[in-house]
């Protein structure tokens, strides 16, 4: 019995050793099961946020926002370049072309392209309009496929960038904004974020370059700086913090917001021009101190152009100047924009992973040339920046200008002066014989956005932009001999002419006679103040005469001064001949 018992009792104590032994099979299924767990709690911890310092997202961000720039301005340019610088435009390309062919030589050669860089050179020049309208189709659809993909080529963003290039440099008058060189470089700087043939978000041969992220930065700190020293060592209003009482209300093309902003309390302009110095003098030295006051810089330089979209249409100056700041962000501040299933998020992620884990791609020959070629854009940019930098420390400063055919690294600067008072232009037109019958009937041509009418609404079309609207802006301020195009139209409206009409909102003799004689009358214009009984009958401004801009003209008295310049003259309709 107690054999049995002992047996028994030894029995179970063998199975209590051996139920404390580990079992070989089992532990390896629960460290297999617990490593499939701690990977997969890895993996959502990784798709949940990405490590700082890489910038495939950031290039996938800047390289959608210079598309849809380029985008924005080859539409402009297909909508209004054949009535501006078209067969029959205000200012033909093709006279220009053959002015500087006629400059250099009387060949179309090195000296031309380097004069007047545009494939316009290279192109049948019978039929100008066409290529005018090839060009800007072109651009809007590789610019729309590089905004919705988010992907793009060295090949296309060459393309993108010498196309607006053919079209700047052929522009005269009517592209001759600071914006314009602006986009240039900043297309520029975009060819280097990409690869030559592949097309990928994620191009994992072709890592963004730490050297192109910082030719961006660059950019911000030089737009910015220029911006505020013109300011300082311009306009007294700058240093003693007036600006604003004006800006809104003088700008070239005011928006709804503008009237109300101009009606802010003393106190509220003070300090928005305290802002502005600290905003572009200041701040941008943040971009070189580390990575959280880098991002603090891009999000305020961020804000505060969108802060001037909102009260004015500065064409697409704004909305290009955010661009560069994006370059203050990596993947990891910019990985909320990204959706965390799939695509390129989730592609930034496993590179990450495997750089970590050490299974980062051998290097292969196009990676080292690719390096050589991030080396020699810095050098470039160095280089070409060094007359930049002189120019932002010289008390002579000279804004928005090249130094350079290509216009790779620009002079930058807006509203270095303030205008007190505001004054229009406006067309008028009258079917009278007599100009100066006291009984004539003067109508108005009212433009597409510059004011007129005082009843119209300020219009909203940033980052659209009117050319011509934006250019009588400054005529207002000068005089017709200054702005003799001021006549050219005039002439053009006396003819009832469709390609200049088609720039102006409203015709008063539409579907009648032609206006006999054509007058410019000169206007100080004011905005009404918000709870007035002007406001109240709907009136946005306010206007006085100052006098004629330029005096009544027909057709036939203005034909010596179109044969003076070789401007064609207007058909003089055979009722009046």
């Amino acid at each position: 019995m107690s054999a049995t018992e002992n047996s028994s009792g030894n029995s179970v104590r063998k199975r209590r050793v051996a139920s404390s032994e580990p079992d070989p099979q089992a532990t390896d299924s629960r460290q297999e099961h617990e490593g499939h767990s701690s990977g997969a709690a890895e993996n959502r911890k990784g798709v949940q946020s990405l490590r700082t310092g890489t910038f495939w997202l950031t290039r996938v961000v800047v390289l959608r926002s210079v598309a849809f720039i380029y985008f924005v301005a080859f539409t402009v340019a297909y909508n209004q370049n054949k009535q501006l610088i078209g067969e029959n435009g205000l200012m033909p390309c093709k006279n220009y072309l053959n002015s500087v062919k006629r400059y250099v030589g009387g060949k179309i050669g090195m000296a031309a392209f380097t004069y007047t860089p545009s494939i316009l050179w290279l192109l049948d020049w019978s039929d100008m309009d066409a290529n005018l309208d090839g060009i800007a189709l072109v651009g809007m659809l590789l610019s729309a496929f590089v905004l919705v993909m988010g992907m793009a080529n060295m090949v296309i963003m060459v393309t993108l960038w010498g196309l607006y290039h053919s079209l700047v440099n052929v522009g005269q008058l009517w592209y001759s904004f600071g914006w314009e060189s602006q986009l240039l470089e900043t297309g520029f700087l975009a060819i280097f974020l990409c690869p030559v043939w592949t097309l990928s978000q994620v191009p994992r041969r072709c890592p963004p370059s730490l050297i192109g992220i910082w030719t961006f930065r660059w950019l911000i700190v030089r737009i910015m700086l220029g911006a505020g020293l013109i300011k300082i060592r311009g306009d007294r209003c700058w240093r003693d913090l007036t600006c604003m009482d004006y800006h809104y209300e003088t700008q070239p093309v005011p928006n709804p917001m503008s009237y109300y902003m101009h009606r802010a309390p003393w106190w509220f302009h003070r300090f928005e021009t305290l802002s502005n110095h600290f905003i572009e003098l200041v701040l941008p030295f943040a971009t070189f101190l580390g990575r959280r006051m880098c991002m603090v810089n891009g999000a305020i330089q961020i804000l505060f152009q969108v802060v001037l979209i909102v009260s004015g249409n500065l064409s697409f100056l704004n909305w290009l100047t955010i661009v560069p700041s994006l370059a203050c962000f990596d993947d990891a501040s910019l990985a909320f924009l990204f959706g965390s299933r799939g695509g390129a998020k989730k592609a930034v992620l496993e590179i990450q992973n495997e750089e970590a884990a050490g299974r980062s791609p051998k290097a292969t020959k196009g990676m080292f040339v690719r390096r050589v070629v991030n080396v020699s854009l810095g050098v470039l940019i160095g280089f070409l920046s060094v007359p930049v930098v002189m120019n932002l420390l010289s008390s002579r400063q000279v804004m928005n200008t090249s130094f350079d055919p290509l216009r790779i690294v620009n002079t930058y600067g807006a509203f270095g002066s303030i205008t007190k008072e505001r004054t229009e232009v406006i067309f008028q037109g009258t079917l009278s014989q007599d100009p100066k019958d006291p009984e004539a009937v003067w109508e108005e041509y009212q433009f597409l956005c510059k004011p007129g009418d005082v009843y119209r609404r300020p219009c909203l079309i940033s980052p659209y932009h009117y050319r011509l609207d934006w250019l009588m802006w400054f005529a207002a301020f000068q005089t017709y001999e200054q702005s003799e195009w001021v006549i050219h139209i005039a002439g053009r409206l006396l003819s009832n002419d469709s390609t200049v009409l088609s720039l102006i909102e409203s015709n008063p003799f539409q579907g009648r006679e032609t206006p006999r004689w054509v007058r410019g009358e000169h206007f100080r214009y004011r905005f009404s103040q918000p709870g007035s009984s002007s406001a109240a009958q709907g009136k946005w401004w306010l206007r006085k005469r100052i006098g004629p801009y330029f005096p009544p003209v027909d057709l036939e008295g203005l034909r010596g001064y179109f044969q003076s310049r070789n401007w064609p003259h207007p058909h003089i309709p055979p009722h009046r001949t």
